[in-house]
């Protein structure tokens, strides 16, 4: 008999506990259609290093690629969403482009895409600015195979700003995916 109250005040006290709890939900799948990355833009990262008034520059950015897939999985179109945040670069300091290129840490590449920023759009006039963003950037270099070879390699892409000073890029990044 005694048994027999342990095991009903056992059960009791189970139900009790799960009755008030809610059932764990499975984690919200991460969108196969659009695949963020991140890169540490460094003035120290360019090749060769950056060395003048843009030398103490620095800016995280932000690269989504937006895909459309057909119905086999594969990337048949793809847009670009950037966004970056800079700091120390030298009051007055004109931001000329954000851009994606291929190419290994140490290794120079082509531009493949612009961030599309207009002539004088950005000019860092009092220290830090952030939530620099375009949306829905398209070009002829972004296409379906770059996108997957991004998604599959982006140790083997960077971003890199281009300022006044430095037309050639001040700060650079290799992508990361998230």
């Amino acid at each position: 008999m005694k048994r027999l109250s342990i095991i009903l005040l056992v059960a009791s006290l189970l139900a009790a506990g799960c009755s008030g709890s809610k059932s764990p939900t499975a984690p919200t799948p991460a969108n196969p259609n659009q695949v963020k990355f991140t890169a540490t833009l460094l003035p120290a990262n360019v090749v060769p290093a950056i060395t003048n008034a843009d030398a103490n520059g620095r800016g995280t950015a932000t690269l989504t690629l937006n895909l459309t897939r057909d119905a086999a999985g594969t990337i048949t179109a793809v847009t670009a969403d950037f966004s970056m945040d800079l700091s120390g670069f030298p009051a007055g300091t004109t931001v000329s482009q954000l851009i994606l290129h291929p190419g290994a840490a140490g290794a120079n590449g082509g531009a493949v895409v612009q961030m599309g920023l207009a002539a004088g759009e950005i000019v860092l006039v009092n220290g830090p600015q952030t939530g620099i963003t375009k949306t829905g950037v398209t070009a002829a270099g972004l296409t379906p195979t770059v996108a997957q070879d991004i998604i599959n390699n982006p140790a083997g892409y960077y971003l890199l700003v281009h300022t006044g000073l430095n037309p050639g890029g001040a700060a650079r990044g290799q992508l990361v995916k998230q």
